[in-house]
């Protein structure tokens, strides 16, 4: 069957592919049970929707930890993440479309009435031209496209295309971003001032990723086609056409980053993921929606090289453009979690099947995709900001296949997300899916999209006001209706191929869908495609491997695995061997060694020897990191469902080991630091002890509230401001001494997170909480009490099975009787002009002048995922993966 143009002819050719397998296989949920659960993704909606308008707006996003709005310029800088914000009531432009599909009619009219009275676009801000056009322009016209059907219904007669008209201005607010020499947009642009100017604050950018030059067609081309002005999808045209033709022509693959001038590719690895995502997405809409045979030729040309190079199913690996058969890096992101449901639409079900599944697996192993994972499906960057793109993919193979199966992934998902992220004030994104930590953040995507795909997965025909297949889902999920195709549009470009002279083998011009009911004639076929996988991730965790020394390696004086950086007798031993300890500022110090200070030439090359184990240990333990651990606020009105992320101490008890944890409700110490006596012990015995960092060691801290009768202790950092969201965890150090006697746990909170208990201390009389080595599933905190926003019958914590054994949990911290941790450690070489020589290597130079870096006494110890860094280097890393992946290249091999 040929597939047609027309916008009429459409659904049919998505309703050829999108068959059931079965008649029988469906029925294996009920509609009693589908019915719970679309109620229930209603009513999660309404949750986080709510929360947002009590709490947030007209701010552009919902701070769900602290009950607050986020205020571009009022809140610390996030970098590119806040590139989305534009004082523009984001969430709630989002969301329009969300409202209507739910059949929240009156919600919709209302929220219409809001964005119409109440947003400005005419702000002096510099925003994101791609999240721009994907969130607000997108969402300005999916709301337009609900209110024209509801009005043609007979609802919201009121309506004369207010929406669209703020869509047209705010389109023309962008534009200035494509005036260059390619026609790719700049990637920022000012909404007053546009980028020309040093009012504009921008326009000196040279780079963008190939997704964000990619992904404007379908609003640019929809904005066209309503307002009758052909210039946006002109520019949006051109923009795809270049790089089309920048493509790498021996591959057919993209790179990740593109010059926007030359159009030279800076980033040249090619993947699913994460900087070209989107711009595969929309070759293929763009054809469903304007039906023109370019796109569709250009999306099979690229498609037939995704499949012979980057996908190694169930994987999809990025390569190198130039080198197709060399893989880029051995890890993937969560962002590619949508390619199963694109290759749904391509028509190419079994490998959709097999990468869904994978992922699935991973999801299971650890409650959420992690942002990145590797390829044997360990953690890689565990951040998760409540990503829709599985729950996308999981909808669509659902339509395609009919199997009740996804029903059943759905459902996972659901419970997760009422399990793990939701807060009283809506759902907070995981700032580590490995402990169940959260973060002060609900991102517009979560409304706009994972509702959508919810509900759909859930609802029956009769549940929706109307037709979804009349509409094509931007990468945002917005509603743009395919009618549209016909739309006047007098100077679109006439239908050419371009694409002569080209050998192309004639696969990558197929022009039908399969029917799913051939393709999979057996309705075991698909469950025959998953089971390999789930064996192969459930087998994919291998235990850490015990650390060796080379052999032959004499036995120094001094181990570096034994060295305690206040142990007068170890640092004899380093003065003999020519080590030395310089104090830092900010606590810490660093050991340098000079061999001509050494005391004979066996002590100088003992003193080589420690170094080179040092670096040996800091690389060793940097594969062995001590996790973060968890403070959960059990007690009314969280009841579970706050998180804190929380640094180790290197003694006490050690919260891996315990299946349960240590719960308790929280006083604060008198006096507030703990270097004394406490003045308080009577009320302190029994519970949680509040400190604050400063004037003494940690060990010395928890000796006095552990002398007073505290169970545990939480010290809060006295740095005003900080936050985890912006330092690296770390492990607090002992004091030098034996710290056997210290039997309780304590855990070290910044100051941000330590706010949060303190304000929660302030407004209730009664603060419990409960210290573990992750967050525990509410069910069994409360033992199967009823809880109060449980949604859940007989769930059951799906992240204890199942998940992979850590490192971590195999290294326990040392007490102070044990070495300093170095993981802490950063390893660098000197020349004899002082100038550093690369990282994590010993280069011979005169003098033999190296240094280590270490933390003593009361300074935490950096617990990341750095490879020898300073700690401005620590830093970075860390702020790299909250602004998602905007540095990728620095984790390639």
């Amino acid at each position: 069957m040929w597939m047609l143009h027309s916008a009429t002819m459409l659904p049919a050719f998505l309703l050829l592919f999108l068959m059931r397998t079965s008649n029988s296989l469906s029925e294996t949920m009920s509609r009693d049970e589908k019915s719970k659960l679309r109620n229930q993704v209603l009513e999660m909606f309404d949750h986080a929707y709510q929360n947002y308008m009590d709490h947030a707006y007209p701010a552009d996003e919902l701070m769900p930890l602290t009950c607050r709005g986020r205020v571009r310029g009022l809140e610390p800088s996030r970098g590119d993440i806040d590139d989305a914000l534009g004082k523009f009531s984001l969430t709630l432009i989002d969301t329009l479309d969300t409202l209507a599909l739910l059949n929240k009619t009156v919600e919709f009219e209302e929220a219409v009435r809001r964005v119409v009275a109440d947003v400005r676009l005419d702000n002096d801000i510099v925003v994101s031209v791609f999240e721009t056009n994907i969130r607000v322009l997108g969402g300005l016209l999916g709301g337009h496209s609900m209110a024209v059907m509801l009005k043609e219904s007979g609802r919201m007669v009121w309506y004369q295309d207010e929406l669209l008209h703020m869509a047209k201005d705010l389109g023309l607010r962008l534009l200035p971003a494509f005036n260059t020499s390619s026609g790719l947009p700049y990637p920022r642009v000012n909404l007053r001032y546009g980028v020309r100017g040093p009012e504009t604050r921008t326009g000196t950018e040279t780079d963008t990723c190939t997704a964000c030059a990619g992904t404007i067609i379908l609003e640019f081309a929809a904005l066209s086609r309503f307002t009758g002005d052909p210039t946006f999808e002109a520019h949006a045209r051109r923009a795809l056409d270049f790089l089309w033709e920048k493509r790498q022509r021996h591959s057919n693959l993209v790179g990740t980053t593109i010059n926007i001038h030359s159009g030279e590719w800076v980033r040249r690895d090619s993947g699913v993921g994460a900087g070209i995502d989107s711009y595969y997405e929309y070759l293929m809409k763009a054809y469903i929606l304007l039906g023109d045979d370019r796109f569709l030729q250009r999306f099979n040309t690229h498609y037939a090289s995704i499949m012979k190079y980057i996908s190694q199913p169930p994987l999809l690996l990025d390569v190198h453009i130039h080198k197709p058969l060399l893989p880029a890096r051995t890890w993937m992101d969560s962002l590619l979690a949508f390619f199963p449901g694109l290759q749904v639409l391509k028509g190419d079900i079994q490998p959709a099947i097999e990468t869904h599944e994978m992922l699935y697996q991973v999801t299971k192993k650890h409650n959420f995709l992690p942002e990145a994972f590797t390829t044997d499906f360990r953690v890689h960057w565990a951040q998760h900001p409540l990503r829709p793109e599985f729950a996308e993919s999981t909808y669509f193979l659902y339509k395609a296949t009919r199997d009740p199966y996804y029903l059943e992934v759905g459902r996972t998902i659901l419970e997760n997300l009422n399990r793990f992220a939701r807060v009283p004030c809506g759902f907070a994104a995981m700032k580590d899916v490995r402990t169940g930590s959260h973060e002060d953040r609900m991102d517009s995507f979560f409304l706009a999209e994972m509702f959508k795909y919810l509900f759909l997965l859930f609802a029956e025909e009769e549940d929706l006001l109307f037709n979804v297949e009349d509409y094509v889902f931007t990468t945002e999920a917005h509603l743009l209706p395919l009618s549209l195709s016909t739309a006047s549009n007098s100077q679109a470009p006439p239908l050419v191929n371009n694409m002569a002279g080209e050998e192309l083998d004639d696969s990558n011009f197929e022009w039908t869908c399969p029917n799913t009911r051939l393709l999979f004639p057996d309705p075991a076929f698909p469950r025959n495609l998953r089971e390999p996988i789930k064996s192969a991730v459930d087998n994919s965790c291998p235990r850490p491997t015990t650390h060796r020394r080379e052999p032959g390696m004499g036995r120094p004086p001094l181990r570096a695995q034994d060295f305690m950086a206040n142990n007068p007798e170890h640092l004899e031993l380093l003065r003999r061997m020519g080590v030395s300890l310089i104090h830092l500022k900010d606590g810490r110090v660093q050991l340098v060694q000079h061999a001509t200070q050494a005391v004979s030439a066996v002590a100088a090359e003992d003193g080589m020897r420690f170094m080179q184990e040092m670096m040996e240990l800091s690389s060793q333990q940097q594969k062995e990191q001590l996790p973060p651990r968890a403070v959960q606020i059990v007690s009314h009105p969280f009841f579970g469902r706050v998180v804190l992320t929380a640094g180790p101490a290197q003694f006490g008890m050690d919260l891996s080991k315990s299946s349960s944890g240590v719960r308790g409700f929280v006083t604060v110490a008198e006096p507030y630091k703990g270097c004394s006596e406490l003045s308080n012990g009577e009320i302190v015995a029994g519970r949680i002890a509040l400190l604050q960092r400063g004037q003494c060691m940690f060990a010395e801290k928890a000796r006095h509230i552990q002398k007073a009768g505290a169970i545990g202790g939480i010290v809060i950092d006295d740095n005003e401001g900080s936050s985890s969201d912006t330092a690296p965890l770390f492990q607090m150090a002992g004091d030098g001494r034996n710290t056997d006697d210290v039997t309780l746990p304590l855990l070290f909170l910044f100051h941000k997170e330590g706010n949060i208990l303190l304000e929660a201390l302030k407004e209730n009389r009664e603060v419990e909480v409960l210290l573990s080595d992750k967050a525990r599933d509410r069910e069994s905190i409360f033992k199967g009490k009823a809880l109060r926003g449980a949604l859940l019958d007989g769930s059951t914590d799906g992240a204890e099975e199942g998940d992979c054994p850590t490192e971590e949990k195999d290294h326990t911290s040392p007490a102070s009787s044990k070495p300093v941790d170095q993981s802490q450690v950063t390893t660098q070489e000197q020349t004899t002009d002082d100038s550093v020589v690369g990282q994590e290597s010993v280069q011979p130079a005169e003098g033999l002048s190296s240094y280590i870096s270490v933390d003593e006494g009361e300074e935490p110890a950096v617990d990341g995922d750095s490879s020898s860094q300073s700690e401005d280097s620590l830093m970075a890393d860390w702020q790299e993966d909250l602004e998602a992946f905007k540095q990728m290249e620095k984790d390639e091999l």
